[in-house]
């Protein structure tokens, strides 16, 4: 995957996060990876990418502990990509990403996707970042600190 030269400060957790999912078919590979699609074929049908590009994209996820290879569930002979640990705790950012886009870049009654709570078929509650008391918290609450 080409890369432009690293976002600085280095120091930024925002930058090094953007460096690796940052660009559009990266974050549509997570986003249909959450919704368990797993095989090459299967992305490009979905994306619409190059062979080329997503081939990069995927190699650089699991080169990155993102996602991980294993033989197809089914028994064939196809690989299949699915998430680890790592892959797994970017479920928040996808579902932040997810609800933001619901809430400013569509028109009211504009046919959308949703996703849901499998239990009780509603909608999930908007993600709001939480103090460790539990408060929701606003960017005024907040302060970016430099380690020491």
């Amino acid at each position: 995957m080409p890369h432009d030269k690293p976002m600085l400060p280095r120091t930024c957790p925002v930058a090094r996060t953007v460096d690796l999912i940052g660009d559009k078919w990266t974050l549509m590979i997570l986003r249909d990876v959450f919704n368990s699609v797993h095989r090459f074929g299967d992305f490009q049908r979905n994306l619409g990418v190059a062979r080329n590009i997503l081939s990069g994209r995927l190699a650089r996820l699991v080169e990155e502990e993102i996602l991980a290879m294993r033989p197809a569930s089914d028994g064939s002979n196809y690989q299949e990509y699915v998430l680890t640990p790592k892959g797994e705790s970017l479920f928040a950012v996808i579902v932040a990403l997810q609800q933001w886009g619901e809430r400013y870049l569509f028109s009211r009654g504009e046919r959308r996707s949703r996703r849901v709570d499998i239990v009780t078929n509603k909608q999930l509650p908007l993600m709001s970042p939480r103090s460790s008391d539990g408060r929701v918290v606003s960017r005024a609450d907040t302060v970016v600190k430099a380690d020491s």
